[in-house]
């Protein structure tokens, strides 16, 4: 940082979470839905950005995470995915957390919780949301899946606002 201080993990977290949300942002303008993820490595470089996909083709597992994931599984081997993690507007579905699971990355930070969104989604037919904890995907599996959220849960509720009435 310019000033010399030293940026916390907390802040760390917040400005990398902010770069999500303006994946999510993008997304929404461009008439997608309003989820949006990044990929940072160990060295703080955002090495891949995904808004969601869902559009032109309709695609119900268009999930920005999982899209990220298969592109991050294939330009990287999860010994180097184990020490990055993967920024998320909303906390990532089962599909999704199975897709960073196996895509081997070692950290995952979201904004809006899996809950609160289906509180917001109801049972929209293009977001039938589960309301499944990522962290009960991830203990499922046999190596660890470090997990911090919801951050910044208000701002991120903040993206869906209109979005699925």
């Amino acid at each position: 940082m310019a000033s010399g201080k030293q940026e916390s993990a907390e802040e760390r977290d917040t400005r990398f979470m902010r770069k999500a949300f303006a994946v999510a942002k993008k997304a929404l303008d461009e008439g997608s839905h309003p989820f949006g993820a990044i990929l940072v490595g160990p060295d703080d470089a955002v090495l891949m950005e995904q808004g969601n996909a869902f559009l032109p083709h309709h695609d119900m597992t268009g999930h920005a995470e999982r899209v990220l994931m298969t592109r991050a599984s294939q330009a990287y081997d999860p010994e180097f995915l184990k020490g990055c993690t993967m920024y998320t507007s909303a906390e990532p579905c089962a599909m999704c957390a199975g897709a960073a699971y196996w895509a081997g990355l070692g950290r995952l930070v979201y904004g809006l919780s899996e809950a609160r969104l289906k509180t917001i989604t109801g049972n929209h037919p293009e977001n039938p949301t589960l309301d499944l904890s990522c962290r009960i995907v991830f203990a499922s599996g046999q190596r660890e899946v470090k997990v911090t959220g919801p951050i910044l849960e208000d701002e991120g509720a903040a993206l869906h606002e209109g979005v699925w009435d």
